[in-house]
Order: C-alpha cells, then sequence, then structure tokens
C-alpha cells in the first residue's frame, strides 16, 4: 500500500485533532487552574500546575471518555511524568524516541 501525500489519509490529516485536543487541555489547565491562583514564585507555579495535571489525568473525569479518567482509559507503559515532593519530574527522558 502507498502513503498518499495529497488526497484523503495524508500525513497532516491527524494534525487539527491533535492541535484541537492541545487547546482544549491548555484551555482547560488556564481556566480551572492558573486563571485562580496567584503564584507567588516559579517553583510555586510549576508544583501547583503539577498537582493539577495528576488531578487532570487521575481524578478529573472527562465527558469525551464517556466520563472516565485519562488514567483509566489510557494505560501507558511507563509513567512519563510524576509529581514527587509536590514538583514535576519528567521520567526517563533519555528514553524517549
Amino acid at each position: 500500500a502507498r502513503i498518499s501525500m495529497d488526497g484523503r489519509g495524508r500525513f497532516v490529516d491527524n494534525i487539527f485533532t491533535e492541535m484541537e485536543r492541545s487547546a482544549v487541555l491548555w484551555r482547560t489547565i488556564k481556566y480551572e487552574e492558573v486563571y485562580l491562583h496567584e503564584y507567588s514564585t516559579p517553583r510555586e507555579a510549576r508544583q501547583s500546575l503539577g498537582q493539577y495535571i495528576e488531578f487532570y489525568n487521575q481524578h478529573r473525569p472527562h465527558q469525551a471518555l464517556d466520563y472516565q479518567t485519562p488514567a483509566a482509559v489510557y494505560r501507558p507503559i511507563a509513567p512519563i511524568a510524576t509529581t514527587k515532593g509536590g514538583n514535576l519530574t519528567l521520567e526517563n527522558p533519555s528514553d524517549w524516541s
């Protein structure tokens, strides 16, 4: 089978879907976290955002996922980010490919 680069099924078809998902995520973070808090330091902002992202993925039900959490629907092989001591920590970024 050949990959179409100029018709339906071309490589850029998925870009708009991914851009929309990303926009929804960042809009949600702004309205449910950033606009509701006044951070005193960059460290406080990182900690608070890390906690919110964990809440967003682990506990917040999503309408698009039939009111399940992303963690319940998508089970990654290994975590790529965790919060340790309130800090957002990337897990093994050298393993990313």
